[in-house]
């Protein structure tokens, strides 16, 4: 687990290693300071041959564009090894941003 600390903002990324699926859940503010550690982590899956994704969002309270970029970046590498990125969790005002933008859709978790 890692975390990023800021005057105010924190994003913590745990990951969870299932045999069919590599589970990354993150907790905290998802916006233009934290979002690079988001996009770490998720090259760190797929540099371990890694390619199925779901990101857990349900203790997530903030995202901006640029986490939603990162969903989006994941999704297009994620895909492109044979895999998938999928979204779970999103609660709120988090929620409402992803089905704004269509990411609800595009990325739900139907599993």
């Amino acid at each position: 687990m890692a975390t990023i600390d800021d005057a105010s903002v924190t994003l913590t990324v745990s990951r969870e290693d299932r045999p069919d699926v590599v589970v990354l859940r993150l907790a905290g503010e998802l916006d233009l300071s934290t979002t690079p550690h988001l996009s770490e982590r998720i090259d760190e899956v797929l540099g371990d041959g890694r390619t199925t994704i779901v990101v857990d969002l349900h203790a997530v309270t903030f995202c901006d564009s640029t986490g939603m970029s990162a969903f989006i970046r994941g999704h297009h590498l994620s895909s492109a090894a044979g895999g998938s990125l999928r979204l779970t969790g999103a609660r709120g005002v988090v929620a409402r941003v992803l089905k704004i933008s269509g990411l609800d859709t595009l990325l739900s978790d139907d599993s």
